[in-house]
């Protein structure tokens, strides 16, 4: 067991292919390491079902969300809206995304990702459930967008928060919440978010794996196949009470509170 107990990860990829071969094993690494709650990232209708079927079979333990990436937007056909709204009827559904834009790679033209951004934004209004957020190279959209749906919405997260204080600023000014990611123990790509991670506020903080994505550079042993898992999660955790000068323990205590505060989860 982790010196840090009771750990949430609010963003983990489990339906992912590449956890097909040992799904239960990762997820009995994961309490014995202290990560006692998963959210299941849904990325597109299909891996949002599959997200919440998985929850269904674990329900002490996992929870799920139901959106679609930026990436799969050209994919949003008319019948989308009512397929995401009947899943997030499911009480295992905690969260209405992963949603934003990403100008990144482009696999969706960006007319069509702020379509569809804006669409799942409006469900979450309609709904008033939480809002699981991904921007990438589209910050400046992305605020316009998301402004003015802000002051309707219930909460909402930017997870996989990468940037340095001219990204973070505006995103606190408009009261979101933050998740942290293994970013943080890059010493190549992580600097600005090093730089920046004490300025973001106790109760707007959280923590996350993306497993099986991100897996932390600095980890030792690490994984053979750098597949990353929510078992990592407790140290991003001690790396980032390291940097924001805080006790291990008391970070997981206050980071655990805010994600079950933020996800409803009782």
């Amino acid at each position: 067991m982790s010196d840090a107990c009771e750990l949430v990860d609010i963003g983990v990829n489990l339906t992912h292919r590449r956890f097909d071969r040992d799904r239960d094993e990762v997820i009995e690494r994961a309490i014995e390491a202290g990560v006692t709650t998963l959210i299941l990232t849904g990325a597109d209708p299909d891996g949002s079902k599959a997200a919440l079927e998985l929850a269904r079979q674990r329900p002490e333990l996992l929870w799920s969300t139901a959106g679609v990436h930026p990436h799969h937007a050209r994919e949003w056909s008319a019948e989308t809206t009512s397929e995401i709204r009947e899943l997030a009827a499911d009480p295992r559904v905690v969260a209405i995304g992963e949603t934003g834009l990403d100008f990144n790679r482009d696999f969706s033209p960006h007319s069509v990702q702020e379509r569809v951004f804006t669409r799942q934004l409006e469900l979450a209004v309609e709904l008033q459930r939480p809002v699981f957020l991904h921007q990438r190279d589209a910050q400046m959209r992305f605020l316009a967008i998301l402004r003015d749906y802000r002051d309707s919405l219930a909460e909402a997260v930017v997870h996989c928060f990468t940037g340095g204080r001219e990204e973070l600023w505006p995103y606190l000014d408009l009261d979101l919440y933050i998740g942290i990611t293994g970013w943080l123990c890059d010493e190549r790509r992580g600097g600005l978010l090093q730089s920046c991670v004490r300025d973001i506020p106790e109760n707007r903080l959280m923590i996350e794996t993306d497993a099986p994505y991100l897996t932390p550079r600095d980890l030792e042993p690490k994984p053979k196949d750098g597949r990353n898992e929510p078992a990592f999660l407790p140290h991003i955790l001690r790396r980032l009470a390291q940097l924001r000068g805080r006790d291990t323990r008391q970070l997981a205590s206050t980071t655990t509170a805010v994600a079950r505060r933020f996800f409803r989860l009782g």
